[in-house]
């Protein structure tokens, strides 16, 4: 989530939101769409990306991106060339398409480990605060948080 990606922050957050809404994991997903907010993405646009891609105001590349990481969240195994192909006819790189991988990985691993530990959403208002908070201090490390159950 964080480090040089061709992608910005801003765009990783609403990656990983997307991916967990996809996944239908609520917790991580309004963690990071209101990450994603606070980093500048248009309130509602994951909602909205969720309910209907191809019709959701935001641009046809990064629907093309979103597109690969829906299938590779639903049917990891039917996953093949044709997809990657269309995301590079989209003109986004393999570091792109491969940060974009690696952040819906992490959406997939976080929903395990808050589903596994059985962490209730959060509140709107709550994951607001938690990424004004992200965003002023960026990533730590949350795993010992888990592990201790805090």
């Amino acid at each position: 989530m964080n480090g040089p990606s061709p992608l910005s922050q801003a765009d990783r957050e609403l990656i990983l939101a997307y991916a967990a809404g996809v996944g239908g994991c609520e917790f991580v997903y309004v963690a990071h769409s209101e990450v994603a907010y606070a980093r500048g993405i248009e309130r509602g646009l994951v909602a909205r990306l969720l309910e209907d891609l191809e019709s959701a105001p935001a641009d046809r590349r990064l629907k093309s991106l979103l597109a690969f990481l829906r299938k590779l969240m639903l049917t990891p195994g039917e996953m093949c060339q044709a997809d990657a192909d269309a995301v590079f006819a989209a003109d986004w790189s393999e570091h792109t398409l491969h940060d974009a991988i690696a952040i819906t990985a992490r959406a997939a691993f976080m929903q395990r480990l808050v589903e596994g530990y059985g962490f209730i959403p959060l509140a709107r208002e709550s994951a607001a605060k938690h990424a004004k908070r992200r965003v002023e201090r960026g990533y730590v490390n949350l795993y010992s948080a888990f592990r201790e159950g805090k």
